[in-house]
């Protein structure tokens, strides 16, 4: 239960963002939701991939190079979901800094009602 609820905020926040970010596109809640899950299962298969791959260079700048692996695995899902378009690297770069800010936001007050 906890998943699926985490699973709809994050939906939430892709949708808010799609209305804030002009380089953003959602088509309809459906793939917000699609993103989502998507975006969720490329984090626990893909990125734990990249991080290890990359870890020379994200050493070397002192781990600003996740930033990078964030946008690109925010480029994969584009490439993947029909009803979702990012107009290039520096907007999934801008998207993914403000996904994971407003995910942080919302799972925290999650976890302040379960308090």
């Amino acid at each position: 239960m906890n998943f699926l609820l985490k699973l709809i905020l994050s939906a939430l926040a892709v949708l808010i963002l799609a209305k804030i970010l002009p380089g953003v596109e959602v088509d309809n809640y459906v793939s917000a939701l699609i993103v989502a899950a998507v975006l969720a299962v490329l984090n626990s298969i893909v990125k734990p991939l990249l991080v290890i791959l990359t870890l020379p260079a994200t050493i070397l700048t002192l781990g600003l190079f996740l930033l990078v692996i964030n946008a690109a695995i925010i480029l994969l899902a584009d490439y993947f979901i029909a009803g979702f378009n990012v107009g290039g690297w520096l907007w999934a770069l801008i998207f993914s800094i403000l996904l994971s800010i407003f995910q942080s936001i919302l799972h925290s007050i999650l976890k302040k009602d379960k308090n």
